[in-house]
């Protein structure tokens, strides 16, 4: 751990000095520990058979499942809907706070958001599955008495959602097996 011998700062205030070192512990720790939880753990059960999923976060329950196309019973969202539904409800939370914020008169906001897969513009004939890219459509309706530049930089702001900038970023999966309980 981090320590000090004496304050710094106006007047040897040693509580701001004493402030900056723990948070400076804390960050370091949460970096060697692998990080802070951002949110509560999730939990996805499956049964012997089927593709249904029941998902359980805190008191919250929801189930996924993928179309009768695809082998489910369409019994709930598919992996890709839930993905979307968390960036749709990011952007417009984030527009919200935001506009909030500003007292700005957004009366509604909303997101539609979807997902394909195309082939990268560099391989349009090829037939592998590593030259297809995801691309996730987002449209925005902003509806209330905005100005342009209002509009614009809520436009600006929904790309600074943490789950768009998630999506958006690198991410490190750490995958592991844990013995079964049962």
């Amino acid at each position: 751990m981090l320590g000090f011998s004496r304050a710094s700062g106006v007047g040897g205030d040693q509580s701001i000095s004493r402030r900056r070192v723990a948070k400076t512990e804390n960050l370091l720790a949460m970096h060697q520990s692998g990080g802070e939880d951002m949110s509560r753990a999730v939990t996805v059960v499956g049964g012997h058979s089927g593709l249904r999923q029941a998902i359980s976060v805190g008191p919250h329950r929801l189930l996924a499942d993928e179309p009768e196309a695809s082998g489910g019973r369409d019994e709930g969202p598919d992996p890709y809907e839930l993905l979307l539904a968390a960036l749709g409800s990011c952007t417009n939370m984030t527009l919200r706070m935001y506009a909030d914020r500003k007292r700005w008169s957004l009366k509604e906001i909303r997101v539609a958001v979807t997902h394909s897969k195309n082939y990268a513009n560099d391989c349009l004939s090829c037939e592998q599955p590593a030259a297809m890219l995801d691309r996730i459509d987002r449209r925005i309706t902003l509806i209330g008495e905005l100005s342009a530049e209002q509009r614009q930089r809520l436009l600006e702001i929904a790309n600074l959602c943490p789950v768009h900038k998630t999506l958006t970023s690198r991410v490190d999966i750490k995958t592991e097996l844990v013995s079964s309980s049962v």
